[in-house]
């Protein structure tokens, strides 16, 4: 079937706008939020923001500027070959997430919590980490659930999963996640140093999927067309 460059205009103006923008977007900001206290941490972020992280400190750039490249060129990809994902939430998530860290680490860099994160005790620290987990997790299936368009990153996997219908889709994902993961190291490796945890990286992939899940039961009904 033919690209109608109007068609996809029209996909980004989805029913119930107002509602799911209102949803989809503070879920965004807060994601930004909970990746800033998990990196600070420094005991595992979601696999993308992982393997940004390390690429950003390859670089010696900051986390908004490093997305917009390492997204603009996943969205190239996924532009040519599932352009029906993209909307407003593809945006907003490659755009907004990185530079919500940046502005949060510049703005919290001398503060009492922000050093707690890092230096505080263990208990501190592990209790502020399983509840901005739960608080991440949650906040990204809403995002999800949300269904204005996903982040490039995600939107490769279901596009290599409609290539390899035999092959189920979490494997992919996993894979995919995985892959994500030894970048991250390698950037790691050629700053000379990782940025955050591998094990809790891939632990946090394994919790993504089954609670956009469960949130997502309660959300499509309230965001019913």
């Amino acid at each position: 079937m033919a690209f109608s460059f109007k068609g996809f205009l029209k996909q980004f103006i989805v029913p119930n706008f107002g509602k799911k923008i209102a949803f989809m977007l503070p879920a965004v900001l807060m994601m930004g939020v909970g990746v800033t206290i998990l990196a600070e941490i420094g005991w595992g972020t979601d696999p993308a923001s992982f393997m940004n992280l390390n690429i950003a400190h390859a670089l010696n750039w900051g986390l908004g500027n490093t997305e917009i490249l390492v997204y603009g060129l996943m969205l190239v990809f996924t532009f040519i070959f599932g352009s029906q994902m993209i909307g407003f939430g593809t945006l907003a998530n490659m755009i907004l997430i990185g530079y919500v860290v940046d502005l949060c680490r510049w703005m919290w860099k001398d503060t009492a919590f922000f050093q707690a994160l890092s230096q505080g005790s263990f208990t501190f620290r592990i209790i502020v980490f399983i509840i901005t987990l739960l608080f991440f997790v949650i906040v990204a299936s809403i995002y999800i659930n949300a269904q204005m368009g996903v982040a490039p990153y995600d939107a490769i996997p279901n596009i290599l999963s409609g290539w390899m219908p035999k092959v189920p889709f979490f494997i992919v994902r996993i894979i995919f996640d995985l892959s994500a993961v030894v970048i991250g190291v390698i950037a790691g490796k050629l700053s000379g140093g990782i940025q955050g945890s591998i094990i809790g990286s891939i632990a946090m992939s394994l919790l993504l999927g089954p609670v956009i899940t469960l949130v997502g039961k309660p959300l499509k009904i309230i965001l019913k067309d």
